[in-house]
């Protein structure tokens, strides 16, 4: 017979794994579910203060709300332990104005984490979000600009970091499909040189496959989910965007390791 010191350990581990078991998914989908309700709830409001308030205090207040919405969302994931996130790095770049953003883009939340942090960023989106019953109030009062005209792209993402905005956008241009990542587009170092900004580069590891290209929204993952978001090195984008953009990429290839899924 084995002592009962060693059999207790066991069964004490056996008993802890079947709670996680039953925990998990119920969490799992509970914050699902919430994000979807919040999403909708404020993007019919949204929809009618954009159509009444003056358009400078509409964009501040849509776009802070639209941060204080994902804080609440991710706080909510990190409270249940969905989610395993440290924001202290990124958080000194939520001070900062007239600034280009520009983190590589291994899944879908990677844009929520981001933007939870940031009271006066801008973002790049897919013009099908314009009519989406869930997005598409939130980001018009936002200000948000949509991604299906590359010239007025291009002017208006400037003119907002000129106005004093954060503009967040990816250079890969989607998510990740050949990690560690895919070729940068050139758009955003235009924007970064007409606006004369600097490209703050952000580094984001995650230990899971969960919202990489092909996975589904509702297809759950082992969890938690674990994120690593580090600020990079500043740049400037100089005479030559082209150039700028391919050593931009050698730098993220360098720095982000390829992540297998688990």
């Amino acid at each position: 017979m084995q002592p009962t010191s060693l059999r207790q350990p066991r069964a004490s581990l056996s008993a802890l794994d079947w709670i996680a078991a039953a925990y998990y998914p119920v969490a799992f989908y509970f914050c699902l579910l919430m994000f979807g309700l919040g999403c909708f709830f404020w993007s019919v409001p949204a929809g009618l203060l954009y159509r009444i308030l003056p358009r400078r205090s509409g964009e501040a207040f849509g776009q802070f709300m639209i941060m204080f919405g994902f804080r609440w969302f991710i706080g909510l994931m990190r409270l249940t332990g969905v989610l395993r996130v440290d924001f202290r790095e990124f958080d000194r770049l939520a001070r900062e104005r007239a600034i280009v953003i520009a983190p590589n883009h291994p899944t879908m939340l990677d844009a929520v984490l981001l933007t939870s942090r940031l009271p006066r960023v801008v973002c790049i989106t897919k013009a099908a979000l314009w009519d989406n019953v869930f997005y598409g109030g939130s980001v018009r009062l936002a200000a948000y600009i949509r991604n299906d005209a590359p010239l007025p792209m291009i002017r208006r993402a400037a003119q907002a970091i000129r106005d004093g905005a954060q503009l967040l956008i990816f250079p890969e241009g989607s998510r990740t499909a050949r990690p560690p990542v895919d070729a940068f587009h050139r758009s955003f170092a235009v924007m970064a040189r007409a606006a004369g900004a600097p490209v703050q580069s952000v580094l984001i590891e995650a230990d899971s496959p969960y919202l990489r290209k092909g996975w589904p929204l509702f297809r759950r993952p082992q969890l938690p989910l674990v994120y690593r978001i580090r600020l990079g090195r500043r740049f400037e984008v100089g005479e030559d965007p082209q150039g700028f953009v391919t050593g931009l990429e050698a730098y993220f290839r360098e720095e982000v390791p390829g992540q297998a899924p688990r």
